[in-house]
């Protein structure tokens, strides 16, 4: 990503005094795709991390895995996760993994320890270990791992890019996206699994057509997306958890969104047949609440009761250890056409 065409997004003060900005790009298109309004450049190229999460769950659910193993909203739902292991997400996940008959150990995501705090705390006070299923991206790496079993796919390599699976993800996510699978760059994320790259208008327009799957023309492929984002609405605290904003736009039910590791986030909204995608330059997510809070703004959402939601539980204050206001953040970028 061109650094000098980011813009300034957010500025955060202590005592009145300047303490961090944070610059990045946001992109919004139409349900055409077309870049409608932005700040930055609305092409950077960005990694998509977790936020390709519901797009690689498709596959899966245009194959029949849901029906195969007769699964729940609420393991569909946590196929779409960067869950924080909390008790809703483990019991979720158990079930998952014991309707389709794998080891955890078949899981390729390293062990490790519930991102949630309290989660964290009380199995570390319990003599708890590392766990694969406590990886915030388990439930993905189980939903691949069931199609690859109800096809007879290699189980080993479901994570290997020239896997067929894998293969068949980046052709949907390329087809969502508007673009060619060879114009998307490829990486490893942080789970093993491949990671792509892609202007941040091609991840807009196809987060769009998450919220719009009329726009989709593979008839197959627009159900898996009603089933899949039905399921995230349905399920919300399954997708992020406990104060995530994952969780929160997503009890809107006009709102499928989806954030990933190092500040990029796509989101859409089904009424206004609008895609957004953006990210924080330098990586982080703090910011992730105003910014979507003010994009909204900017675009003149209609709903009240999120957008007072997201004001409490993402101010514009900054907090001390105490839970004191010792700052302020302050969104400086303005959405151009």
């Amino acid at each position: 990503m061109d650094s000098l065409r980011d813009t300034l997004l957010i500025e955060e003060y202590r005592a009145g005094i300047l303490e961090c900005s944070h610059r990045g790009n946001i992109c919004v298109v139409d349900e055409e795709g077309r870049v409608l309004m932005h700040a930055g450049d609305p092409h950077a190229r960005v990694f998509t991390r977790s936020a390709a999460k519901p797009f690689q769950a498709i596959p899966a659910i245009r194959a029949g895995i849901k029906e195969a193993y007769r699964l729940t909203d609420a393991e569909v739902a946590v196929m779409t996760a960067s869950h924080r292991a909390e008790d809703v997400h483990i019991d979720v996940l158990e079930s998952l993994l014991s309707k389709i008959g794998i080891e955890e150990e078949g899981l390729v995501c390293a062990p490790s320890l519930p991102l949630n705090g309290k989660s964290r705390e009380a199995l570390l006070r319990s003599g708890g270990q590392r766990r694969r299923l406590y990886h915030n991206c388990s439930g993905k790496h189980l939903g691949v791992l069931a199609y690859c079993k109800m096809k007879g796919f290699d189980l080993a390599s479901y994570h290997e890019p020239d896997h067929p699976v894998q293969q068949e993800i980046v052709e949907t996510l390329a087809q969502l996206a508007g673009i060619s699978a060879e114009d998307i760059g490829r990486g490893t994320d942080g789970c093993g699994f491949p990671v792509f790259a892609l202007p941040l208008s091609a991840l807009a327009a196809a987060y769009m057509k998450l919220a719009c799957p009329d726009r989709i023309q593979d008839d197959r492929t627009a159900e898996a997306v009603r089933q899949i984002t039905r399921a995230m609405n349905a399920r919300p605290e399954l997708v992020g958890g406990s104060g995530r904003i994952d969780s929160a736009l997503l009890e809107d039910d006009n709102i499928i969104a989806k954030g990933g590791f190092k500040g990029v986030y796509g989101f859409s909204l089904r009424r206004e047949r609008l895609g957004v995608a953006f990210k924080v330059s330098d990586g982080s997510e703090e910011e992730w609440g105003r910014i979507i809070l003010e994009i909204l703004k900017q675009l003149d959402y209609s709903k009240r009761e999120l957008m007072l939601k997201l004001e409490e539980q993402f101010p514009a204050h900054i907090l001390n250890d105490e839970g004191n206001a010792v700052g302020q953040t302050e969104t400086v970028f303005t959405l151009k056409k």
